[in-house]
């Protein structure tokens, strides 16, 4: 019998800690590491962020999982990385993907406008992100969000409105609740739908993902 565990890498999504996956249950075969987010360099691209990242994936083979802005990450870190499959949550696979206001935030600069120096909060996110109506749905997300160091935050803010991906990778897995107002499902092709799923839903939905998930990891 082959005893091997599989290693399932997941990086959560913008400022937030590991603690997002706290719901994520997997058999003992598969050991999970979550990779946690660094500082960014100065001016650092979003490619040379992604590589560092890869660098602390230590296994072959692995499985990549990323959440939101990790989903946007991991893709980029296949680049310098062997991996046995991909697989995002929540997010989107290219810059069509992208809702209309992030879109039209890219171009007047508006993301330069959130005060990261001050604190990070869920209202701060969402009314950039998604507007006000929604803060409320979002509210469980803020006891998770960690990384509050405003070089961090300028810089994923940044990088997210401008993400420029055009082709979508091969053979991503895309994971997707069909309630994210984050992400609304009307721009995403090509994704397995969770009903009811939010953009929060690695949270309040830990229990259907994480047999997705296995579903994906034995196909």
């Amino acid at each position: 019998m082959n005893s091997e565990k599989t290693h399932i890498y997941f990086v959560p999504g913008l400022a937030a800690g590991s603690e997002i996956f706290r719901n994520i249950k997997l058999p003992e075969k598969y050991e999970i590491h979550i990779l946690e987010w660094l500082i960014p360099e100065n001016n650092e691209s979003l490619q040379a962020y992604a590589k560092r990242m890869a660098f602390r994936v230590k296994e072959k083979d692995s499985i990549l999982v990323g959440v939101s802005f990790g989903g946007v990450v991991v893709q980029e870190m296949t680049d310098f990385l062997k991996l046995k499959k991909l697989i995002i949550i929540s997010s989107v696979k290219t810059r069509s993907e992208l809702p209309r206001r992030m879109k039209l935030a890219s171009f007047t600069k508006a993301y330069k406008l959130i005060p990261t120096s001050l604190v990070l909060s869920v209202e701060d996110l969402t009314k950039f992100s998604i507007g006000p109506k929604t803060k409320k749905r979002l509210s469980l997300y803020q006891q998770y969000l960690h990384v509050r160091d405003k070089q961090y935050l300028d810089w994923a803010l940044e990088k997210m409105v401008n993400w420029s991906r055009k082709e979508k990778i091969k053979n991503v897995v895309h994971i997707h609740g069909d309630k994210d107002m984050v992400f609304p499902i009307k721009y995403i092709e090509g994704c397995i739908v969770i009903k009811g799923g939010t953009h929060i839903m690695i949270l309040n939905k830990g229990r259907e993902i994480s047999n997705k998930l296995l579903e994906i990891f034995e196909e």
